[in-house]
């Protein structure tokens, strides 16, 4: 068993004392970093990680399940380098993402290996006034590229409110596909928009317009994207600090003769001329504004909530890239009201991510041979 090592729990709403943290992580300096969101650190005094463990990712997943993502400061390192290449040089940086989450984080660690400081959003809901505002302040006290890492839905407010994503050398922009139609306005508009694909396992985007980042290999194995290179993350960690072999070994294909070690993203996918085009996931998970959603806990609740028949599937959204709707073969008297209390449970249980847009009424539910619902005819039919 590996040995356990210090490691310490850092508020990344502390933007000075987590910059510093990160600084010392990239360092080699003080113990592992466990970055959580708010200003509250859990009680666990004296945790410990793995040796070679340098900073843990904690995220939720599709299943609602904590995922713990163990990363070395050698892969954060070698992500950022290569981003910086892909990019055409280091710049500065405008976070508008939470630092617990990889997209956020990787952005302090592109500023420490540019030597520049990132420019902070102000805590709260996102609002494209302000991020327009604290932009156009960056942009009048840093010289030199300026970039920024967004969602979909943020891009598109943005878009909304002002022509300021035009001044950004790049806009980075992950976590979902993004609509045809919000990446031909940002086209119109002049933005640089990169479509980044990736996961908290790869250090985050690490295949930029379709094309792996320098370092990194992307392929297809039964229809399945594998990504590999020397930015993939150790494996994850149990709730007590040590590895999960089990998790560990279901995401990671080990190394063989013939083969790197690779993530197995659980998405489907192809290679054209060597650029990756991804069509959606293996699972039955929809991502709405960047966060995975799972439509068979939707199901879950809906029908716990007493739509005992309910099918959720993914729609497509201009705004959010995917939203789940609901089919059901039961009728209903009052079916605003019903909606309403589905779109209430699904948010308290699960998130405002998994709320319905709409419960849409069949004649008769469309089934499998094997009984099932037919997924595929209901999505042909958002």
């Amino acid at each position: 068993m590996a040995a356990q090592v210090p490691a310490r729990y850092v508020s990344a709403a502390d933007r000075e004392t987590f910059a510093a943290a990160v600084a010392d992580m990239l360092a080699g300096i003080g113990p592992a970093l466990l970055p959580v969101a708010g200003p509250e650190l859990p009680a666990e005094t004296h945790p410990t990680v793995p040796a070679g463990v340098d900073v843990v990712i904690e995220t939720s997943g599709s299943s609602g399940i904590p995922k713990r993502i163990a990363h070395s400061r050698h892969a954060l390192l070698h992500s950022a380098r290569a981003t910086e290449r892909m990019l055409g040089g280091p710049g500065t940086w405008l976070s508008a993402l939470p630092g617990n989450y990889i997209a956020g984080l990787q952005v302090l660690v592109r500023s420490h290996l540019a030597g520049t400081t990132p420019a902070y959003l102000p805590p709260g809901p996102f609002d494209p006034a302000v991020f327009e505002a604290h932009a156009r302040l960056m942009f009048a006290r840093t010289p030199g590229r300026r970039y920024v890492s967004l969602v979909p839905a943020q891009v598109q407010r943005v878009l909304e409110h002002s022509e300021v994503l035009a001044e950004f050398d790049a806009v980075l922009v992950g976590g979902q596909a993004i609509p045809e139609p919000l990446r031909e306005r940002a086209r119109i508009a002049g933005v640089n928009l990169v479509r980044t694909y990736g996961a908290s396992e790869t250090g985050g985007g690490c295949v930029y317009d379709g094309v792996p980042l320098p370092g990194v290999t992307a392929t297809i194995i039964a229809g399945e994207i594998r990504l590999s290179g020397p930015l993939l993350a150790l494996g994850y960690l149990a709730a007590d600090g040590t590895w999960d072999g089990i998790r560990t070994d279901a995401a990671f294909a080990e190394a063989t003769e013939d083969t790197e070690r690779a993530l197995r993203t659980g998405d489907t996918g192809e290679i054209v001329d060597g650029v990756l085009a991804v069509h959606g996931r293996i699972d039955n998970v929809l991502i709405s504004g960047g966060i995975n959603v799972s439509l068979d806990r939707i199901d879950r609740v809906a029908r716990d909530a007493g739509l005992e028949d309910a099918v959720a599937v993914a729609a497509p959204d201009e705004r959010w890239g995917q939203v789940p709707v609901v089919f059901t073969a039961v009728p209903d008297a009052d079916p605003e009201a019903r909606l309403d209390r589905i779109r209430a449970a699904c948010a308290e249980q699960i998130g405002r991510e998994a709320r319905p847009r709409a419960i849409i009424l069949l004649p008769e539910m469309p089934l499998l041979a094997s009984g099932k619902p037919d997924r595929r005819a209901l999505a042909a039919r958002t």
